[in-house]
């Protein structure tokens, strides 16, 4: 409750000085100067895109310092870090974007909060000690005659803030690999970005006809970045132009002049961070939030594990409620699948009606759940329980009548062959006798979802509830929650490199019964679910064999 309510006021305060400083801006500023400054500047495009470039090389160097520092670190990363931070310096209040330089780091890399939390703060201590020299070295009286003898203070502070962090460094570097303390590479860097920087400064200068040298526009730059520190509106919207119009005035610039190049010389930052920093929160990948789709490479596919000659096929249901139909779809499966015996499976996941006696009639083994906890649940169980025959092949099919159980050896010829680990079977591939034409619609609008989330083409039908699987690709699947598995399952495989195809099947919708999905929840509960199964761990070699204890197959499994 604290925090929200410091969080409020910190948000309150802000907006209300921002308020201020536009209400004051709105009152001062000479529109005739401002117009003028900007139409020098798009007047010089050439110019420009110069000075700009000279300041995105500030910033490359600034991730170089922090790649030298901290080694594990890809200058990508650091880079897209660095933006990230820009990019909420100039959207929120009170600087809070500079948590983001450390949050995108731990979002999107696998390095330790220690290294990457004490290397952030000593190079930016170091950046702002160096701000705090070129402003008194560049110009010498320019920033002690504007804030006095709090320049030295600062420097102080600064240095002092510079020495805790190395030491923290130091000590980490004692538990922790990757860690370096190149000095005169940081102290280099951090000079030469905000030298960098100031050809902003110093190109706007020019093309406005205000006279600047180099070294002013260096020293009116650090003064500004220095008043930024403490900025409490978003982009330092009033400080930045107070401070950067003081500091031009103080070197006999024109008021309004001064005004108008600094307004300027703002504007043309905050673009730049917004340009840059947008693409930053997602390239490169994983983006700050997290990836969105798949990796471009995925492991290679896992060796298959050896299978007896008369090892069978185990063909499982998921049930729930189904009496009408589970003992038709079982009775209809072959007993005989490329010459190998099926066995036949059921996961009846806390039916209230007669579906598990019904599958017992069929002849089929059953796992019972005490009480209902979703389809993905019982695919869980239905593939843990499966892999204990040591299977040939694993084929899971809905219970509800809407696949036809004679397409088994369909799905499992490819994997008993070895040309696949994971087989789909295709509605939209092969036959569909009846479908709904919403249920169409929202099949494919979510079959396209799942082919740009896996990056494959080669995927027809995302939602078949129709699959089959290699021993191997059966023990190692996971689903990551209990409301459905579709998509995550897809996604889980292909992470871990085994090999997918598809084969057309025959469809009807059911005529008994009602299907679970709705909507909303359906989308409530699995684009969460996307999210977390793109962003998990990523998957250890799979093992070379895993075999679980021999069923005693003289009764049903229960």
């Amino acid at each position: 409750m604290r925090q929200r309510v410091l969080r409020s006021s910190r948000t309150i305060l802000g907006l209300a000085v921002l308020a201020v400083a536009v209400v004051y801006l709105s009152r001062v500023v000479d529109a005739e100067v401002v117009g003028r400054v900007a139409r020098a500047v798009l007047a010089d495009p050439l110019g420009l895109a110069g000075a700009m470039g000279c300041y995105a090389v500030a910033f490359v160097l600034r991730a170089r310092a922090w790649t030298a520092v901290l080694t594990r670190l890809g200058l990508g990363q650091a880079w897209a870090a660095i933006h990230v931070s820009l990019l909420g310096n100039h959207l929120l209040p009170f600087r809070l974007g500079e948590a983001l330089r450390v949050t995108s780091v731990l979002r999107r890399t696998d390095l330790p909060a220690g290294p990457v939390l004490a290397s952030t703060f000593t190079l930016r201590a170091a950046e702002l000690l160096a701000v705090v020299l070129l402003a008194v070295v560049a110009v010498p009286g320019l920033a002690v005659g504007l804030v006095g003898g709090w320049t030295v203070a600062i420097g102080l502070v600064l240095a002092a803030a510079a020495g805790v962090g190395l030491a923290w460094l130091r000590r980490l570097a004692r538990s922790h690999t990757g860690i370096r303390l190149p000095l005169g590479t940081v102290a280099v860097t951090a000079v030469l970005a905000w030298v960098l920087e100031a050809a902003v400064l110093f190109e706007i200068a020019r093309v406005s006809g205000l006279p600047l040298s180099p070294f002013e526009a260096v020293a009116v730059t650090a003064v500004t970045i220095a008043a930024q520190t403490v900025a409490v509106t978003p982009s330092g919207v009033g400080s930045y132009e107070a401070a950067a119009t003081a500091a031009l005035v103080a070197l006999g610039a024109d008021p309004g002049a001064a005004f108008g190049v600094a307004l300027a010389t703002h504007a043309v930052k905050t673009v730049y961070s917004l340009v840059a920093g947008a693409p930053a929160l997602v390239v490169p990948a994983p983006g700050y939030f997290g990836r969105l789709r798949l990796p471009r490479r995925v492991p290679a596919r896992p060796d298959p594990w050896p299978v007896e000659d008369d090892a069978p096929v185990v063909a499982f249901c998921p049930v729930h409620n189904e009496e009408a139909t589970v003992g038709e779809v079982l009775r209809r499966l072959p007993d005989r699948v490329c010459g190998r015996p099926v066995v036949r499976l059921v996961v009846d996941d806390g039916s209230t009606d007669a579906s598990a006696a019904r599958a017992e009639e069929a002849g089929a083994g059953v796992v019972r759940h005490p009480r209902n906890v979703g389809l993905g649940a019982a695919l869980r169980s239905g593939l843990a329980e499966a892999v204990g025959y040591r299977p040939a092949a694993v084929v899971y099919l809905d219970s509800d009548g809407e696949y036809l159980p004679e397409d088994i050896e369909l799905l499992a010829a490819p994997v008993l062959s070895g040309a696949a680990d994971y087989v789909v079977g295709s509605r939209f591939g092969g036959e569909i006798r009846r479908m709904l034409p919403h249920r169409r619609l929202g099949n494919r609008v979510l079959t396209w979802w799942v082919r740009r989330l896996a990056r494959r083409r080669d995927i027809g039908d995302g939602q078949s509830g129709y699959r089959a699987f290699s021993p191997r690709a059966a023990a190692h699947a996971e689903v990551i929650h209990d409301y459905n598995y579709a998509q995550v399952l897809t996604l889980d495989l292909l992470a871990k490199g085994y090999r997918y195809a598809e084969v057309p099947i025959r469809y009807a919708s059911r005529e008994s019964g009602t299907s679970f999905v709705r909507l909303g929840r359906y989308l409530r509960m699995v684009v969460p679910a996307v999210y977390r199964e793109l962003n998990a761990p990523d998957p250890p070699p799979p093992r070379s064999m895993l075999w679980g204890p021999e069923p005693d197959k003289s009764t049903p499994a229960t």
